[in-house]
Protein backbone atom coordinates (compact mmCIF):
# COMPACT_ATOMS: atom_id res chain seq x y z
CA UNK A 1 0.00 0.00 0.00
CA UNK A 2 1.27 3.45 -0.91
CA UNK A 3 1.22 5.72 2.13
CA UNK A 4 1.38 9.51 2.44
CA UNK A 5 4.21 10.60 4.73
CA UNK A 6 4.56 14.05 6.27
CA UNK A 7 8.17 14.50 7.41
CA UNK A 8 8.82 17.51 9.62
CA UNK A 9 12.39 18.73 9.52
CA UNK A 10 12.80 16.88 6.26
CA UNK A 11 15.41 19.31 4.93
CA UNK A 12 17.69 18.65 7.89
CA UNK A 13 20.43 16.06 8.25
CA UNK A 14 18.46 13.04 9.48
CA UNK A 15 15.15 14.14 7.98
CA UNK A 16 16.58 14.45 4.47
CA UNK A 17 18.10 10.96 4.78
CA UNK A 18 14.63 9.65 5.63
CA UNK A 19 13.10 11.48 2.67
CA UNK A 20 15.74 10.25 0.25
CA UNK A 21 15.20 6.69 1.50
CA UNK A 22 11.40 6.93 1.16
CA UNK A 23 11.55 8.32 -2.38
CA UNK A 24 14.43 6.20 -3.69
CA UNK A 25 13.64 2.87 -2.01
CA UNK A 26 9.84 2.78 -1.54
CA UNK A 27 6.68 3.71 -3.46
CA UNK A 28 5.38 6.08 -0.75
CA UNK A 29 4.54 9.77 -1.20
CA UNK A 30 6.38 12.35 0.89
CA UNK A 31 5.63 15.92 1.89
CA UNK A 32 8.47 17.71 3.67
CA UNK A 33 7.54 20.40 6.17
CA UNK A 34 10.54 22.51 7.16
CA UNK A 35 11.11 26.09 8.30
CA UNK A 36 14.55 26.17 6.61
CA UNK A 37 16.40 27.59 9.60
CA UNK A 38 20.20 27.51 9.58
CA UNK A 39 20.45 23.68 9.46
CA UNK A 40 17.57 23.10 7.03
CA UNK A 41 18.99 22.97 3.53
CA UNK A 42 17.09 22.22 0.33
CA UNK A 43 20.39 21.09 -1.22
CA UNK A 44 20.01 18.00 0.98
CA UNK A 45 16.92 17.08 -1.04
CA UNK A 46 18.31 17.72 -4.51
CA UNK A 47 18.52 13.98 -5.32
CA UNK A 48 14.72 13.62 -5.01
CA UNK A 49 13.43 17.14 -5.62
CA UNK A 50 12.11 16.39 -9.11
CA UNK A 51 10.30 13.19 -8.14
CA UNK A 52 6.49 13.48 -8.55
CA UNK A 53 5.98 11.73 -5.19
CA UNK A 54 7.84 14.54 -3.37
CA UNK A 55 6.55 17.95 -2.33
CA UNK A 56 7.89 20.67 -0.03
CA UNK A 57 6.17 23.15 2.32
CA UNK A 58 8.17 25.87 4.08
CA UNK A 59 6.39 26.06 7.42
CA UNK A 60 7.44 26.64 11.03
CA UNK A 61 5.98 23.89 13.23
CA UNK A 62 5.02 26.48 15.86
CA UNK A 63 2.69 28.19 13.33
CA UNK A 64 -0.56 26.35 14.09
CA UNK A 65 -2.69 27.74 11.21
CA UNK A 66 0.02 26.93 8.66
CA UNK A 67 0.51 23.44 10.09
CA UNK A 68 -3.25 22.78 9.91
CA UNK A 69 -3.30 24.00 6.31
CA UNK A 70 -0.61 21.46 5.37
CA UNK A 71 -2.39 18.63 7.19
CA UNK A 72 -5.62 19.42 5.37
CA UNK A 73 -3.86 19.55 1.99
CA UNK A 74 -1.71 16.44 2.41
CA UNK A 75 -3.92 14.25 4.63
CA UNK A 76 -0.90 12.22 5.78
CA UNK A 77 -1.14 8.61 6.86
CA UNK A 78 2.12 8.84 8.80
CA UNK A 79 3.70 11.86 10.44
CA UNK A 80 7.42 11.49 11.08
CA UNK A 81 8.38 14.30 13.43
CA UNK A 82 12.08 15.16 13.15
CA UNK A 83 11.91 18.97 13.19
CA UNK A 84 13.96 20.22 16.12
CA UNK A 85 16.63 22.57 17.26
CA UNK A 86 19.32 19.98 17.86
CA UNK A 87 22.78 21.33 18.71
CA UNK A 88 23.78 21.27 22.39
CA UNK A 89 26.22 24.18 22.05
CA UNK A 90 23.57 26.39 20.46
CA UNK A 91 21.14 25.48 23.25
CA UNK A 92 23.67 26.72 25.79
CA UNK A 93 23.99 30.05 24.02
CA UNK A 94 20.28 30.50 23.30
CA UNK A 95 17.85 28.07 24.97
CA UNK A 96 14.64 29.94 24.11
CA UNK A 97 14.55 28.70 20.51
CA UNK A 98 14.87 25.12 21.74
CA UNK A 99 11.90 25.41 24.09
CA UNK A 100 9.80 27.08 21.40
CA UNK A 101 10.54 24.64 18.58
CA UNK A 102 10.98 21.38 20.44
CA UNK A 103 8.23 21.73 23.05
CA UNK A 104 5.66 24.16 21.62
CA UNK A 105 6.21 22.89 18.08
CA UNK A 106 5.61 19.30 19.12
CA UNK A 107 2.40 20.34 20.89
CA UNK A 108 1.17 22.11 17.74
CA UNK A 109 1.87 19.04 15.62
CA UNK A 110 0.19 16.68 18.07
CA UNK A 111 -2.96 18.78 18.10
CA UNK A 112 -3.05 19.04 14.30
CA UNK A 113 -2.53 15.29 14.03
CA UNK A 114 -5.19 14.57 16.65
CA UNK A 115 -7.73 16.75 14.82
CA UNK A 116 -7.09 14.88 11.57
CA UNK A 117 -7.10 11.45 13.23
CA UNK A 118 -10.46 12.04 14.91
CA UNK A 119 -12.05 12.93 11.56
CA UNK A 120 -10.85 9.80 9.75
CA UNK A 121 -12.91 6.75 8.85
CA UNK A 122 -11.97 3.47 10.50
CA UNK A 123 -9.73 2.24 7.69
CA UNK A 124 -7.74 5.48 7.62
CA UNK A 125 -7.50 5.51 11.41
CA UNK A 126 -6.02 2.02 11.33
CA UNK A 127 -3.05 3.14 9.21
CA UNK A 128 -2.55 6.56 10.85
CA UNK A 129 0.58 7.01 12.99
CA UNK A 130 2.55 9.81 14.62
CA UNK A 131 6.23 8.89 14.94
CA UNK A 132 8.23 11.12 17.25
CA UNK A 133 12.02 11.06 16.78
CA UNK A 134 14.15 11.90 19.81
CA UNK A 135 17.66 11.45 21.19
CA UNK A 136 19.57 9.38 23.73
CA UNK A 137 20.62 12.63 25.42
CA UNK A 138 17.29 12.74 27.31
CA UNK A 139 18.63 9.91 29.50
CA UNK A 140 21.60 11.92 30.79
CA UNK A 141 25.12 10.60 31.25
CA UNK A 142 26.21 6.98 31.67
CA UNK A 143 28.91 5.32 33.71
CA UNK A 144 31.67 3.28 32.16
CA UNK A 145 29.75 0.09 31.35
CA UNK A 146 25.95 0.39 31.30
CA UNK A 147 23.61 1.20 28.39
CA UNK A 148 20.51 3.27 27.80
CA UNK A 149 17.35 1.17 27.59
CA UNK A 150 13.85 2.20 26.55
CA UNK A 151 13.01 2.09 30.27
CA UNK A 152 15.95 4.24 31.41
CA UNK A 153 14.95 7.21 33.59
CA UNK A 154 15.05 10.66 32.04
CA UNK A 155 17.88 12.88 33.33
CA UNK A 156 18.47 15.58 30.68
CA UNK A 157 21.48 17.77 31.41
CA UNK A 158 21.45 20.45 28.68
CA UNK A 159 18.77 22.88 27.49
CA UNK A 160 18.62 20.84 24.26
CA UNK A 161 18.07 17.48 25.95
CA UNK A 162 15.60 19.00 28.41
CA UNK A 163 13.54 20.37 25.52
CA UNK A 164 13.57 16.99 23.78
CA UNK A 165 12.58 15.26 27.02
CA UNK A 166 9.63 17.62 27.24
CA UNK A 167 8.54 16.74 23.71
CA UNK A 168 8.89 13.02 24.46
CA UNK A 169 6.61 13.37 27.47
CA UNK A 170 3.99 15.25 25.42
CA UNK A 171 3.85 12.43 22.87
CA UNK A 172 3.51 9.83 25.62
CA UNK A 173 0.73 11.86 27.24
CA UNK A 174 -1.21 12.28 23.98
CA UNK A 175 -1.09 8.52 23.46
CA UNK A 176 -2.26 7.64 26.96
CA UNK A 177 -4.78 10.46 27.38
CA UNK A 178 -6.28 10.70 23.90
CA UNK A 179 -5.35 7.21 22.58
CA UNK A 180 -3.42 8.84 19.74
CA UNK A 181 -1.58 6.21 17.65
CA UNK A 182 2.00 7.20 18.41
CA UNK A 183 5.41 5.54 18.34
CA UNK A 184 8.68 7.04 19.52
CA UNK A 185 12.38 6.46 19.03
CA UNK A 186 15.58 7.66 20.69
CA UNK A 187 18.82 7.50 18.74
CA UNK A 188 22.53 7.75 19.35
CA UNK A 189 24.80 10.26 17.60
CA UNK A 190 24.34 10.25 13.82
CA UNK A 191 26.98 10.91 11.18
CA UNK A 192 27.17 10.69 7.41
CA UNK A 193 26.54 12.73 4.22
CA UNK A 194 24.86 16.17 4.41
CA UNK A 195 25.75 16.63 8.11
CA UNK A 196 25.76 20.33 9.08
CA UNK A 197 29.41 21.27 9.70
CA UNK A 198 29.06 22.52 13.27
CA UNK A 199 28.83 18.91 14.49
CA UNK A 200 31.98 17.01 15.48
CA UNK A 201 32.60 14.69 12.54
CA UNK A 202 31.98 17.10 9.64
CA UNK A 203 33.74 19.92 11.48
CA UNK A 204 36.85 17.78 11.94
CA UNK A 205 36.77 16.63 8.30
CA UNK A 206 36.47 20.15 6.93
CA UNK A 207 38.99 21.73 9.30
CA UNK A 208 41.46 18.97 8.40
CA UNK A 209 40.92 19.62 4.69
CA UNK A 210 41.27 23.39 5.15
CA UNK A 211 44.27 23.24 7.49
CA UNK A 212 42.39 24.83 10.40
CA UNK A 213 42.74 23.91 14.08
CA UNK A 214 40.70 20.85 15.07
CA UNK A 215 39.11 21.59 18.47
CA UNK A 216 38.76 18.75 20.98
CA UNK A 217 36.78 19.49 24.13
CA UNK A 218 38.56 18.80 27.43
CA UNK A 219 40.78 15.74 27.13
CA UNK A 220 38.67 14.09 24.40
CA UNK A 221 37.63 11.20 26.65
CA UNK A 222 33.87 11.72 26.33
CA UNK A 223 32.31 8.67 24.68
CA UNK A 224 29.49 8.52 22.14
CA UNK A 225 27.75 5.67 20.28
CA UNK A 226 27.80 6.46 16.55
CA UNK A 227 25.08 5.58 14.03
CA UNK A 228 25.39 6.02 10.26
CA UNK A 229 22.53 8.25 9.15
CA UNK A 230 21.32 6.00 6.32
CA UNK A 231 21.05 3.10 8.78
CA UNK A 232 19.02 5.38 11.02
CA UNK A 233 16.73 6.37 8.15
CA UNK A 234 15.90 2.72 7.49
CA UNK A 235 15.24 2.19 11.18
CA UNK A 236 12.90 5.17 11.38
CA UNK A 237 10.75 4.06 8.46
CA UNK A 238 10.62 0.57 9.98
CA UNK A 239 9.45 1.99 13.32
CA UNK A 240 6.92 4.30 11.67
CA UNK A 241 5.32 1.51 9.67
CA UNK A 242 5.79 -1.55 11.92
CA UNK A 243 6.35 -0.32 15.47
CA UNK A 244 3.86 -1.20 18.18
CA UNK A 245 1.66 1.77 19.07
CA UNK A 246 2.60 3.40 22.34
CA UNK A 247 6.05 1.83 22.33
CA UNK A 248 9.46 3.47 22.07
CA UNK A 249 12.55 2.05 20.35
CA UNK A 250 16.20 2.84 20.93
CA UNK A 251 18.29 3.04 17.75
CA UNK A 252 22.05 2.74 18.03
CA UNK A 253 25.00 1.56 16.01
CA UNK A 254 26.91 -0.44 18.66
CA UNK A 255 29.85 1.84 17.81
CA UNK A 256 31.22 3.45 20.97
CA UNK A 257 34.22 5.73 20.49
CA UNK A 258 35.83 8.46 22.54
CA UNK A 259 35.81 11.87 20.88
CA UNK A 260 39.60 11.77 20.59
CA UNK A 261 39.48 8.35 18.91
CA UNK A 262 36.93 9.71 16.42
CA UNK A 263 39.16 12.68 15.65
CA UNK A 264 42.21 10.46 15.18
CA UNK A 265 40.26 8.13 12.84
CA UNK A 266 39.13 11.08 10.71
CA UNK A 267 42.65 12.50 10.56
CA UNK A 268 43.98 9.13 9.38
CA UNK A 269 41.37 8.98 6.60
CA UNK A 270 42.03 12.56 5.49
CA UNK A 271 45.79 11.84 5.44
CA UNK A 272 45.07 8.80 3.27
CA UNK A 273 42.51 10.33 0.89
CA UNK A 274 43.76 13.93 0.65
CA UNK A 275 47.38 13.86 1.84
CA UNK A 276 49.44 16.99 2.37
CA UNK A 277 53.11 16.03 2.04
CA UNK A 278 55.06 16.60 5.22
CA UNK A 279 51.97 17.25 7.32
CA UNK A 280 49.46 15.10 9.19
CA UNK A 281 45.94 16.27 10.01
CA UNK A 282 46.68 15.20 13.60
CA UNK A 283 49.06 18.16 13.85
CA UNK A 284 45.97 20.40 13.79
CA UNK A 285 44.39 18.89 16.94
CA UNK A 286 43.90 21.55 19.61
CA UNK A 287 42.52 20.80 23.07
CA UNK A 288 40.05 23.48 24.20
CA UNK A 289 38.04 24.24 27.34
CA UNK A 290 35.34 21.63 27.82
CA UNK A 291 31.66 22.29 27.09
CA UNK A 292 29.66 23.31 30.22
CA UNK A 293 27.90 20.24 31.67
CA UNK A 294 29.43 17.90 29.07
CA UNK A 295 27.94 14.40 29.54
CA UNK A 296 30.67 11.77 29.86
CA UNK A 297 29.18 8.83 27.96
CA UNK A 298 26.14 7.82 25.90
CA UNK A 299 25.55 4.28 24.68
CA UNK A 300 22.36 2.73 23.29
CA UNK A 301 21.13 -0.82 23.77
CA UNK A 302 19.37 -1.42 20.44
CA UNK A 303 18.32 -4.99 21.23
CA UNK A 304 14.59 -4.25 21.20
CA UNK A 305 14.39 -2.97 17.63
CA UNK A 306 16.55 -5.87 16.46
CA UNK A 307 14.42 -8.43 18.30
CA UNK A 308 10.97 -6.99 17.59
CA UNK A 309 11.37 -5.33 14.17
CA UNK A 310 14.40 -7.05 12.65
CA UNK A 311 16.49 -3.91 12.13
CA UNK A 312 20.27 -3.98 12.42
CA UNK A 313 22.80 -1.41 11.17
CA UNK A 314 24.57 -2.24 7.93
CA UNK A 315 27.58 -0.01 8.52
CA UNK A 316 30.30 -0.39 11.11
CA UNK A 317 31.89 2.82 12.34
CA UNK A 318 34.93 2.20 10.15
CA UNK A 319 32.95 1.62 6.94
CA UNK A 320 30.53 4.45 7.63
CA UNK A 321 33.27 6.93 8.50
CA UNK A 322 35.19 6.08 5.32
CA UNK A 323 32.03 6.70 3.27
CA UNK A 324 31.47 9.97 5.12
CA UNK A 325 34.95 11.38 4.54
CA UNK A 326 34.75 10.30 0.89
CA UNK A 327 31.40 12.12 0.52
CA UNK A 328 32.79 15.41 1.85
CA UNK A 329 35.78 15.12 -0.46
CA UNK A 330 33.48 14.48 -3.44
CA UNK A 331 30.90 17.17 -2.61
CA UNK A 332 32.75 20.42 -1.84
CA UNK A 333 30.01 22.47 -3.51
CA UNK A 334 27.60 21.41 -0.73
CA UNK A 335 29.74 22.39 2.25
CA UNK A 336 31.41 25.40 0.65
CA UNK A 337 27.99 27.04 0.27
CA UNK A 338 27.53 26.70 4.04
CA UNK A 339 31.08 27.72 4.95
CA UNK A 340 30.78 30.85 2.83
CA UNK A 341 27.43 31.79 4.40
CA UNK A 342 26.24 32.09 7.98
CA UNK A 343 28.36 29.36 9.57
CA UNK A 344 32.14 29.24 9.23
CA UNK A 345 33.12 26.73 11.90
CA UNK A 346 33.34 29.08 14.86
CA UNK A 347 33.13 27.78 18.44
CA UNK A 348 29.61 27.78 19.93
CA UNK A 349 28.24 26.90 23.35
CA UNK A 350 30.65 28.51 25.79
CA UNK A 351 27.81 29.64 28.03
CA UNK A 352 27.39 33.23 26.87
CA UNK A 353 24.18 34.70 28.25
CA UNK A 354 21.60 35.54 25.64
CA UNK A 355 18.00 36.51 26.26
CA UNK A 356 15.53 35.97 23.43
Amino acid sequence: MTLRFLVTGGAGFIGSAVVRHLIEDTAHEVCVLDALTYAGNLDNLDPVSNNPRYRFEQVDITDAPAVLRVFEAVKPDIIMHLAAESHVDRSIDGPAAFIKTNVLGTFVLLEAARAQWLALDEAAKARFRFHHVSTDEVFGSLGASDFFLETSPYQPNSPYSASKAGSDHLVRAWHHTYKMPTVSSNCSNNYGPYHFPEKLIPLVILNALEGKPIPVYGNGANVRDWLYVEDHARALVTIATQGVLGESYNVGGWNERSNLDVVHAICDLVDEMAPKPGHSAKDLITFVTDRPGHDQRYAIDASKIKRDLGWVPRESFDTGLRKTVRWYLDNPQWWQRIRSGGYRGERLGQGAEQVA
